[in-house]
């Protein structure tokens, strides 16, 4: 790899087991990458390492890095874990208990102990003022100062080191939260103060109340970790002008990210949608399902038409994992995932009915699975790929770190194969299909739910053991064709540096169609569009060549729910309601196959101000010689037991060469796995094409 100019790219995302580094030169496409363990009790030592070890690797200064992008687990953690600051609430006189009522919807609705997310503030640390905003954003009673002052000294006395400030309708008008948060700051100036207006101005009490409260609980943490990561970075000679992934598939300068630290929650997993994307279109697929599994989790997201699907909301820190409502919510732009199944370091175990069960309880980087030899003792998701001959022990990590193989196989005998009176691949196997076959039914349910067959998709495999279950769970669903891109063990990380510098905007406008008034919204537009652009011309992006969207939440009066309809510029400034109304119909047939006689009314308005997409043309750094290196047994079950398998090096295989399967494709961050009856051909860009109806 070069180094003769000051132009390197640096990629870093943190995940539940191992950090990814990847590095860029924009030059030659060339991409080099490094994986290290995670390290959780200070994951800037991981970041750090990784980018030291890669560096080391090529030959490459610090000096000759440009940029440094980073996505991290760090704000999901500390929701999950509850590990944030002793944070306050303070709100409308009369709605302190807002964040336990909730919706009064119960997720499992004949369990009469059902467990409800704790909130993150207990009542003892919920104040109310004496405020009131009509629903139409009248000021009908203002704070009074001197009983926020008082409410100052409350804080003061209860140790408190964030505060979220959510009052009724702030949505429509934020003034007495912005009153609140002046006085605030001026009688504790070292306490973290978030108002929700700030966070995210949206209709739904509880959700703006549970993202402002998340968000003020990991801010001083998140800050503490970007500020003391900088300093490593600019101390070692790297940039410290660090930027960072949000959940929707921008990028921000640490700056902006510190202050919605919220809006990262999601952040290493939008990576690989991104990542993703540029896969599939430099193998000419447009309708992508994107199958991530890493050490921890796996999750799927659909792109359609070469962008990954957004929505507004997200939950996170889930009493019962696949529980759809047992979580916290969130209202933040993210990309559209579903979190399908468990990770590499997913545990395995018999639950009470005598069956196999796999995760939620993950291994982790420590002390990992059995095969690891880092004092796992329980069996894993690993432990079987590794059983099944889908691993092996001595090329792991391109040989970096052996498996030990015996360890594992201890492992599964003692806590699945014994008690079920299986025999150790047995049991193997019940883990692999376990896993597989309850993230085939979750991907099909997420498509149906987003109007679509999964079937219609191609799914490209991510992720360090995504590429291990691809085409088995591609065929439970009926997808005919997988795509495992070149370095898919680390795609979040390359992710990052194909995404644009971004942020978007929300504001809340709930009226009917017919009343909107098109000038009204073209001068907040322009408005949030001038702020947009201050924050993407920090970033280092030309105004001349950011680009600004805009779109529309809608819905049929008396919905609860609403759809996204992009609006172009000169429709809104040409103020044709007819056509916005148009447009809201044909998304909506397109979503739900008709459309209602009701008026339409909109609920809010989103602006994105984003810099150039980056176009990458990665390029793949093949090898010479002969890419077949041996065979092994491998278990394919609809064998009926291991066949002897071709084990091929990934980056011996040439483009256009055609391998019909049984097959074994091994590369540094992953292995791929090809099954009988399927067959693989490299394109130019080192994407592998698995045809699975050869």
């Amino acid at each position: 790899m070069s180094t003769d100019t000051e132009s390197f790219r640096i990629g870093v995302d943190i995940g539940g087991t191992f950090t990814d580094v990847v590095m860029l030169d924009p030059a030659t496409g060339r991409l080099a990458n490094e994986k290290v363990l995670t390290t959780p009790d200070d994951p800037a030592e991981g970041v750090l390492n990784g980018v030291a070890r890669i560096l080391e690797a090529h030959s490459a200064t610090p000096e000759a890095v440009q940029t440094i992008i980073h996505g991290t687990t760090l704000v999901a953690n500390a929701l999950i874990e509850r590990k944030g600051v002793r944070t306050a609430l303070v709100t409308t006189k009369g709605f302190r208990d807002v964040l336990e009522i909730g919706r009064e919807l119960r997720y499992s609705i004949y369990d009469l102990f059902i467990d409800m997310p704790v909130p993150l503030v207990p009542r003892d640390l919920r104040f109310e003022i004496d405020e009131r905003m009509t629903a139409g954003g009248q000021v009908l009673r203002a704070p009074e100062p001197d009983s926020v002052r008082r409410l100052a000294a409350d804080l003061r006395a209860a140790d408190v080191e964030a505060v979220a400030i959510v009052f009724l309708h702030s949505f429509r008008n934020d003034a007495n939260e912005r009153l609140v948060k002046e006085i605030l700051a001026e009688e504790l100036p070292d306490m973290t103060i978030c108002t929700s207006f700030e966070v995210m101005p949206q209709i739904g009490e509880y959700e703006r109340t549970s993202t402002a409260v998340a968000n003020a609980f990991v801010q001083p943490i998140f800050r503490g970790y970007v500020q003391r990561l900088v300093q490593e970075l600019g101390r070692r000679g790297l940039p410290d002008d660090l930027y960072l992934m949000l959940a929707d598939g921008g990028t921000v300068r640490h700056e902006t990210a510190v202050q919605y630290p919220i809006r990262l929650v999601q952040s290493g997993p939008a990576g690989g949608a991104q990542a993703a994307s540029v896969f599939g279109r430099l193998a000419a697929e447009q309708n992508l399902l994107c199958f991530d599994m890493g050490g921890t989790t796996a999750k799927a997201c659909l792109i359609h038409d070469g962008e990954p699907l957004k929505t507004d909301s997200f939950e996170v820190a889930r009493v019962f994992r696949f529980a759809k409502g047992s979580g916290l919510p969130l209202q933040v732009p993210v990309i559209d995932m579903i979190e399908i199944g468990a990770g590499g370091g997913s545990i395995a175990q018999v639950d009470k009915l005598g069956l196999v069960q796999v995760g939620p309880e993950s291994a982790s980087s420590k002390p990992g699975p059995a095969c690891y030899g880092l004092g796992g003792a329980r069996p894993t998701v690993t432990d079987a790929d590794l059983v099944l001959g889908y691993l092996d022990a001595a090329s792991f990590l391109g040989g970096d770190m052996a498996l030990d193989k015996q360890a594992a196989e201890a492992a599964i005998r003692r806590d699945l194969a014994e008690p079920l009176g299986l025999s150790v691949v047995d049991a193997a196997w019940g883990i692999y299909e376990t896993v597989n076959e309850s993230m085939a039914q979750a991907a099909t349910i997420h498509a149906l739910e987003s109007g679509r067959k999964v079937q219609d998709f191609v799914l490209i495999a991510i992720g360090g053991a995504g590429p291990v279950h691809a085409t088995n769970l591609a065929r439970r669903m009926g997808v005919r064709r997988v795509i495992c891109p070149l370095g898919a063990g680390v795609a979040s990380a390359f992710g990052f540096l194909a995404s644009p510098t971004s942020f978007e905007f929300v504001r809340a406008a709930i009226e009917p169609l017919a009343a909107l008034d098109p000038g009204r919204i073209e001068t907040m537009v322009a408005e949030l569009e001038r702020e947009g652009l201050g924050l993407v011309k920090s970033a280092g992006v030309s105004p001349e060549t950011a680009v600004t969207s805009v779109s529309v939440l809608m819905r049929y009066s008396g919905q609860g729910y609403q759809v996204e309809v992009s609006v172009p510029r000169a429709v809104l400034t040409a103020g044709d309601k007819d056509e916005i109304g148009r447009l809201f119909d044909a998304r909506y047939r397109a979503l739900f196959g008709r459309t209602e006689r009701m008026a339409a009314e909109i609920m809010s308005w989103r602006v994105v101000v984003a810099g150039p997409k980056p176009v990458l043309e990665p390029q793949a750094a093949l090898r010479e010689g002969t890419a077949l290196t041996g065979e092994r047994p491998v278990f394919f079950g609809e064998t009926g037991g291991f066949v002897d398998t071709p084990v091929y090096d990934r980056y011996r295989v040439r483009p256009g060469e055609r391998i019909h399967g049984p097959a074994v494709f091994e590369e540094r961050e992953s292995t791929i796995i090809v099954p009988p009856d399927a067959a693989a051909e490299a394109d130019p860009h080192g994407n592998l094409i698995i045809d699975l109806e050869a």
